[in-house]
This record gives structure tokens, sequence and C-alpha cells, in this order.
């Protein structure tokens, strides 16, 4: 199984016990990337890109930030070498955007109104029944 992209710096201590489930989610990204999108609007063949890249992030966030179990070397370390998104790692560590599922939702230049995305929108501020997906990552609400 390949490994996880890094330089040749050595990783601090701790690597070797967030390594297996970081090595499980890069060989899911694989295996999404090379899947067949026929059939598929353009925007659907990114949303399972979307998803893994959003667990991977939060998986250094709670690691770090909830449990406390890893060190702040390496954190730095996940977020130096691209393995976490340190842009929306912060985003999370703000009050609103705690279950934010990407940073494309929040950008109000990407939508036709100058708003952020239909998923941002409170399920309690919407119709009943109705089903809500983001364009750009496929997600069902993460306003909370």
């Amino acid at each position: 199984m390949p490994k996880v992209r890094r330089s040749k710096k050595a990783p601090p201590e701790g690597w070797e016990l967030i390594e297996p489930t970081l090595e499980e989610l890069e060989q899911k990204m694989r295996e999404v990337e090379n899947e067949p999108h026929e059939n598929r609007r353009k925007v659907e063949s990114l949303w399972p890109i979307f998803k893994i890249h959003h667990q991977k992030s939060r998986y250094i966030y709670d690691l770090f930030y909830r449990r406390r179990a890893i060190s702040r070397e390496l954190y730095d370390y996940c977020l130096q070498e691209k393995i976490a998104d340190g842009n929306l790692i912060a985003k999370w560590r703000k009050q609103g955007y705690e279950n934010l599922c990407c940073l494309r939702c929040i950008q109000t230049r990407d939508t036709n109104f100058g708003t952020a995305c239909i998923c941002r929108v409170p399920k309690a501020k919407l119709e009943e029944g109705r089903v809500v997906e983001c364009v750009h990552c496929g997600c069902r609400g993460c306003s909370g």
C-alpha cells in the first residue's frame, strides 16, 4: 500500500499512531479518483473527494482539539504536509462554523446572488420535506 505523501523531514513523535488511519483515507481517495464517473454531473464526481478531504481534516482536528491525543508538533506537521486543511480547521474553531463541510460553501463569490450556499441555511428555516443538496460538495446541511 502506498504511503501518505511526506517530505524528507522525519515525522514527529506520535505519527505511527495516526498513520494507519491516514493511509486508509488516502487509499479511499485513490479509489474515488480512479472510479468511473459516467452518468454523473461534473460536480457530482467531485463530491466523494470533498467528503474524504473533510474526513481527513476532521480526524486531525478531533485528535488535536477535542481529544488532545496528538502533540502540537504533529498537528503542525500535518498542516505543513497538507494532510489536513488548515483553513477549514480554522473555520471549525469559530462559532457558527463548527460543522462546516467545505470552504466553498461560505464563499459568496461562487453564488449567483452573493450569498452563502443553501446548505448553510438552518433546516428549521427551510420548507418541510425539502431535500437540500449543496452544488459544490453534496452536503445536505452543515449549518447545525
